[in-house]
């Protein structure tokens, strides 16, 4: 994959190119791609749902079904990487903290097996705080949805 500036838009982003944008690691990097981001808009993250998870050793061992809390988790790691990508933070190591979360729906099981696509939109987005729309669908149909807020904290001086 080329270089990339913010200025351009970005067709996908695959895993290495997430870990140069977002500081998460396995086990807790839960996104394997983004796609269609829209500098400052908007951004698709894909994953791809897997028995192999730990989680699904004790969420429920019978059932297996993916944590709504890790849904959340998945969704705010793509708008990381849409803001990582709109500010020109890669390789300059950002951290991005949740602050709120609100109206958060979970309307389907997400479960091994599944494509969850992870839609997140801009509300409202400047600098260090941003606000932004999440859906979780799979097969189109909207799996959980609802608000968040995240602070970007990066080197003094970058943004």
């Amino acid at each position: 994959m080329s270089e990339t500036t913010a200025t351009e838009e970005l067709p996908s982003v695959d895993l290495a190119m997430i870990q140069r944008m977002i500081p998460h690691r396995y086990p807790f990097l839960f996104i394997d791609k983004v796609r269609d981001i829209k500098t400052g808009e908007s951004a698709v993250g894909i994953k791809n749902v897997t028995m192999n998870e730990p989680q699904f050793q004790g969420h429920f061992p019978s059932k297996p079904i993916m944590p709504g809390v890790m849904i959340v988790e998945a969704m705010a790691q793509t708008a990381a990487v849409l803001i990582s990508h709109t500010l020109d933070l890669i390789d300059k190591d950002p951290l991005v903290y949740f602050m709120t979360m609100d109206k958060f729906r979970f309307r389907a099981m997400v479960v091994p097996g599944d494509v969850l696509e992870l839609h997140v939109r801009v509300i409202r987005g400047r600098g260090k705080i941003w606000k932004l729309w999440g859906e979780g669908k799979v097969n189109g149909k909207i799996a959980s949805e609802g608000e968040f807020s995240a602070m970007i904290d990066v080197p003094k001086g970058t943004i």
